[in-house]
């Protein structure tokens, strides 16, 4: 068993520097006009001794509302007793992924995810969505080296809403934008 590497202290003390650069790829992304609603934040965790400690942690300034696997591994998602905030956002919601395969070279906050309410059905519809309401991200979505750009859609076993993903990551933070909250996908799971 690997040890904990990241704490509550860790994740409270990396919050301003996590703001911070979140705040900045939302300006250089030209996102920020849209006030585009943050549905949730999500962490990076290498261990799973550390992801239950978090959970234990979160757990009591919050309710786990959804404990599902995708992509083998179990993600949690819990909202918030008190809500998070960057600039003008209130994020009521944490995504709590436990380890997978993957060994991530820094733990802790790691990407927001925006929601663009549309009825993109694929990524290809929601870039197109996206692109005609800030026409400068086309050559960002078209491959500009300073971002990484991954599209995805991500789906729980239960989950009955498409919910196509584009990440868009600079450094160490991701933006990750959707048509639909994590609350209506989790509310499509119990239909």
């Amino acid at each position: 068993m690997q040890p904990a590497t990241i704490t509550v202290e860790s994740l409270q003390q990396g919050w301003t520097t996590f703001e911070r650069k979140i705040l900045t790829l939302l300006s250089e992304l030209h996102l920020d006009p849209l006030n585009l609603h943050c549905d949730h934040v999500a962490l990076r965790v290498n261990s799973t001794q550390a992801a239950d400690e978090l959970v234990t942690w979160f757990s009591r300034h919050g309710e786990i509302i959804s404990n599902n696997i995708i992509n083998g591994r179990p993600i949690l998602i819990i909202a918030l007793d008190t809500p998070l905030q960057i600039g003008g956002m209130t994020i009521d919601c944490v995504e709590l992924p436990y380890p997978g395969d993957k060994h991530y070279p820094q733990e802790g906050w790691e990407h927001i995810e925006l929601v663009l309410p549309c009825d993109a059905q694929d990524c290809e519809q929601l870039s197109d969505r996206l692109i005609a309401l800030v026409p400068a991200l086309a050559p960002v979505l078209n491959g500009d080296r300073r971002f990484n750009i991954k599209m995805s859609s991500p789906k729980g076993e239960a989950e009955r809403l498409a919910n196509p993903t584009i990440a868009i990551k600079a450094d160490d933070v991701c933006i990750k934008i959707h048509p639909h909250t994590i609350r209506d996908i989790i509310a499509s799971e119990q239909r």
